[in-house]
């Protein structure tokens, strides 16, 4: 059955003094969802949000909350984005396995993995689901799918920038991961980077239903237009 399209509005780009402001526009626009992007310096080369903001978010939205733990060790912190009111907890797959030399250093970027550790993952992805949080697996523009963990997570997120900032354009290598996906995954198919009018209805033709952007909603004079543009 084919699945109707959402708009997750990530709140990088938004106006963080006027945070309450800017959800409750995104709500009246019409967004399905909240994406928090937690980075933390290592993974990638920047540093932001932590549990203590997505807690702050939680208070203004009954909308489900994403967080994206671009962050070494995730599995460490996520009990905490869990309490902190996360529904949704996405996981890199780039933080299971040893690294190619080209970026195994912390100042290395952007991560990618050839052999992902599917045990260590699998760990990590049914502690999300035993909080009783969805668990989505994201996947960066260098490494490939791992289908071995499809069936032990709610939703994959295929990056289409590498990770780190808004603003990037998007990636078309990212399409075959969405047609591969669609092929073989029930669960939420999400897309991530350089997202606009112009991209995204080649990522709902690959195969995404759920449609991350950041700074291209968040630049529009009026968000519901670009809302209702993505959903046709």
């Amino acid at each position: 059955m084919k699945k109707s399209i959402e708009v997750s509005a990530s709140i990088l780009a938004a106006d963080f003094g006027n945070l309450e402001r800017d959800i409750k526009r995104c709500e009246a626009a019409g967004v399905a969802r909240f994406h928090i992007d937690c980075m933390d310096g290592h993974f990638v080369p920047n540093l932001t949000i932590g549990p203590v903001i997505v807690e702050a978010v939680r208070k203004h939205t009954k909308l489900p909350l994403e967080a994206h733990l671009m962050i070494e060790h995730p599995g460490d912190y996520i009990e905490s984005y869990a309490k902190a009111g996360a529904d949704i907890i996405h996981v890199q797959a780039e933080c299971y396995g040893k690294r190619p030399s080209s970026c195994r250093l912390w100042n290395q970027w952007p991560k990618i993995i050839k052999q992902v550790d599917i045990p260590a993952l699998r760990l990590d992805l049914k502690k999300i689901r035993k909080l009783h949080k969805k668990a989505f697996v994201v996947f960066n523009p260098g490494t490939a799918l791992c289908e071995d963990v499809l069936d032990d997570c709610d939703g994959v997120l295929i990056m289409s920038v590498n990770p780190g900032f808004a603003g990037q354009q998007f990636m078309p290598e990212a399409l075959p991961k969405l047609k591969r996906l669609k092929e073989i995954f029930h669960g939420d198919i999400a897309i991530d980077g350089g997202i606009n009018a112009q991209t995204a209805p080649l990522a709902v033709q690959a195969g995404a239903h759920v449609l991350i952007t950041a700074s291209y909603l968040f630049s529009a004079e009026n968000l519901s237009n670009v809302i209702k543009t993505f959903q046709k």
